[in-house]
């Protein structure tokens, strides 16, 4: 499935691979790899409700802004809550990143390998074999809560929305925008 100009960059139209999942819907299975290079399937990640923030390259200015914003947050929410970021980085370059910037409350994991997260949830770029910025939060029964894709990749998530809905999941606050 295609969507064509489902997200820009810098205002050019670009391409997403996938489906455009919507609220209320289970999630699509997915595994990615991890900084040691191994594969961990979404059920390996376990029944927690999920954070997973989407970037294209952690070697970018928003896409640190971005890791980092959620590395801080991580502490504010309860231990039950994962937060998860995605991108197509390498796992060295993922773990080197880590490393520097203190990186040391979420989990990172590379889709390079099979883009299977990316095909999956519908933020695979055509073009540029990236994925879509974007923020997918998921209940502990894999049902997608929230989430939003960016409309243009050099724009930062809107984290107040994203946190918001995180904790009103949370607090058994119903269903989530």
């Amino acid at each position: 499935m295609e969507r064509k100009d489902a997200v820009t960059f810098k205002g050019a139209g670009l391409t997403l691979l996938g489906p455009d999942l919507q609220i209320g819907e289970k999630v699509p299975l997915f595994s990615v790899i991890d900084n040691g290079l191994k594969e961990i399937a979404y059920k390996d990640l376990g029944r927690n409700p999920k954070i997973i923030s989407v970037t294209p390259s952690l070697d970018t200015p928003v896409c640190d802004a971005q890791a980092r914003r959620f590395n801080i947050e991580a502490a504010k929410l309860p231990a039950e809550f994962q937060i998860i970021n995605i991108s197509m980085d390498l796992p060295f370059a993922i773990g080197r990143f880590c490393t520097t910037a203190g990186i040391d409350r979420i989990k990172t994991f590379s889709d390079y390998r099979h883009a299977y997260f990316g095909m999956a949830y519908g933020v695979m770029i055509k073009e540029l074999r990236l994925l879509a910025r974007a923020i997918f939060i998921i209940d502990s029964h894999d049902i997608l809560r929230y989430k939003e894709v960016v409309p243009e990749m050099t724009h930062e998530v809107n984290f107040a929305a994203a946190l918001n809905a995180a904790k009103k999941l949370l607090t058994g606050g119903g269903t989530l925008p």
